[in-house]
């Protein structure tokens, strides 16, 4: 694993502690457990995104989306099955998982959705007013009246 000294970052600037901690996150993250369950991350428009999960095995009741500390973490609980069976192959995996997704500031969740064995997660970045641009009119200038005339 790599680590990088952050006191220069946090010697000139305020306010980078989260994505600090989100590079540390990305750093030394372990790709083994990471892999599982696979997901797609897409953008659907200028400001809303989707995430895809495949949770083949699972029903609805079996997940869990939640927000929470700045990211999306969905969780996957299947019951313990009341017989047990013989498998010749076993290819599905049907184990319980986390998944953490951190988000970026003003995306929230718009809702989620279990069709096909594929678990979709809607969001959309929404600016307050105070930072979304905006035009500001430049009024012109009065000429100052003339008090008297200048004499030649």
């Amino acid at each position: 694993m790599r680590h990088f000294d952050r006191a220069p970052l946090y010697r000139a600037s305020v306010g980078f502690d989260r994505m600090a901690d989100l590079m540390d996150r990305v750093l030394s993250a372990d790709s083994a457990t990471q892999s599982y369950p696979p997901y797609n991350i897409e953008k659907t428009g200028d400001d809303s995104y989707r995430i895809t999960i495949a949770v083949a095995g699972f029903c609805s009741d079996d997940l869990s989306v939640e927000m929470r500390d700045g990211a999306v973490i969905v969780t996957a609980r299947k019951p313990a099955e009341e017989g047990e069976r013989s498998f010749l192959h076993r290819g599905i995996a049907t184990r319980a998982f986390e998944r953490r997704f951190a988000l970026a500031e003003h995306i929230r969740v718009t809702g989620a959705s279990h069709q096909d064995g594929m678990l979709h997660i809607d969001l959309i970045r929404e600016l307050p007013e105070a930072l979304k641009p905006r035009r500001i009119e430049i009024e012109a200038a009065q000429t100052p009246a003339r008090v008297g005339k200048l004499d030649s």
